[in-house]
């Protein structure tokens, strides 16, 4: 590696040190407070109570969705849009969701498949033109492990180019992953040597890889095939990766520093990120809590289609055990006690979003901002405090009865 390069490499690696967890900084539940209440005294209102201080300090607006485990669906929303047009956001509201993109496009793959029209140990050997470069190692690398994030490869290119891109992203907000939303991309697989280290590795260049994929397999763009394989047979009509053809679109959230951009006022909004190359499936997609919901929904419970409840449960497989972090198809999986919390997250521009389920239980938990913000907690308190709860109203069955 030559010197600029390593110089590269390693300053991105300082910056971006907060984002090299495997689910794109993962969230940490804090242990809920046990509710002094008595029984049937409903929970609900706890939400309630949470949101508008983590609004005023975090995020202009927020929604959260929960699917109960009586499969019962209830909204939570305060802010607004943005300061300018003040509209108010609820359940209906378009966020960019960021790499959440990544796991309709790694369902997708899963329904490809099912259908049997790929393999998952399909290798980028047999998945790539022949025109492109691929080092051993990469020619190795697995469909499969693409969408675990278990391929080695690193979170996006490590150069000079890169360097710079972000330096101005830290002053200005705009998008830095132009190289991997070109097709460029694959000309990074020519020189990749896989790390000794077998843990997973969050890769934004791995999922733009897997774009290029999909569109060469199938003569169709990541988004399209989401559009007919995912959102069309789910009803999910207020999700698109090409978010002006809503009707909601006018109304949407706008994106606010938080976190970052490092050297941009907390609070001032920042410019949308705009991908329309192989980056589309990794983060361009714009949704609503009700949509994501609907999406939690089909990991709770079968569909009645049996390619997509197949497609579903490979997704849902742990492919890399591990108590924090267990490696799936896009999603993570943190195991406290007795319950298992399976998630992702998303950061993009000026947006943070969760959706996090607890499938033995029944729960689900969407949480959606316009506020860039490594705090991302609240999703996992949910599913932690709903446990609590349901403990809680089972002691006072028992209590009762006696």
């Amino acid at each position: 590696m030559n010197a600029p390069r390593r110089l590269s490499t390693l300053l991105l690696g300082f910056m971006l040190a907060g984002c090299g967890t495997l689910s794109n900084v993962a969230p940490e539940a804090e242990v809920p407070q046990k509710a002094q209440r008595a029984c049937g005294d409903p929970a609900n209102r706890d939400i309630g109570q949470w949101l508008p201080a983590m609004v005023e300090e975090q995020s202009p607006g927020m929604v959260v969705g929960v699917i109960d485990a009586r499969n019962q669906r209830h909204f939570w929303h305060f802010g607004v849009t943005d300061t300018e047009h003040r509209y108010p956001v609820n359940e209906h509201t378009l966020f960019a969701v960021g790499s959440l993109s990544k796991g309709m496009t790694a369902e997708a793959a899963a329904v490809l498949v099912a259908q049997g029209r790929l393999h998952w140990s399909d290798t980028l050997e047999t998945l790539l033109p022949p025109s492109v470069a691929l080092s051993r190692d990469a020619k190795k690398i697995t469909l499969l492990q693409l969408v675990t994030h278990t391929s080695g490869l690193p979170r996006q290119n490590m150069d000079l180019p890169m360097l710079t891109a972000f330096i101005r992203y830290l002053g200005n907000g705009e998008n830095f992953y132009s190289h991997l939303d070109s097709d460029d991309v694959v000309a990074d697989l020519a020189d990749f040597s896989k790390p000794g280290n077998a843990e997973p590795r969050y890769s934004n260049l791995g999922y733009a890889v897997l774009d290029y994929v999909l569109r060469y397999q199938t003569g169709q763009r990541a988004d399209q095939l989401v559009q007919s394989l995912i959102f069309d047979p789910l009803g999910m009509h207020s999700s698109s990766f090409t978010p002006q053809k809503l009707k909601s679109y006018p109304l949407r959230a706008i994106g606010h520093a938080g976190s970052q951009p490092k050297f941009i006022p907390r609070g001032q909004v920042v410019p949308d990120w705009q991908f329309s190359g192989n980056m589309v499936g990794a983060g361009g997609l714009y949704t609503n809590t009700a949509d994501l919901l609907t999406f939690a929904a089909v990991h709770l419970a079968s569909t009645g289609d049996a390619t997509l409840d197949k497609a579903i449960h490979d997704t849902m497989q742990t492919y890399y055990p591990r108590d924090k972090e267990a490696a799936n198809i896009a999603w993570v999986t943190d195991t406290y006690g007795e319950q298992s919390i399976t998630y992702q997250v998303g950061y993009i521009g000026g947006y943070s979003s969760y959706i996090g389920i607890d499938r033995a239980n029944h729960f689900a938990v969407v949480v959606l901002q316009n506020s860039f913000t490594w705090q991302n907690n609240l999703g996992h308190s949910v599913l932690r405090q709903m446990l609590e709860e349901q403990r809680n109203a089972a002691t006072c069955r028992v209590t009762t009865a006696a």
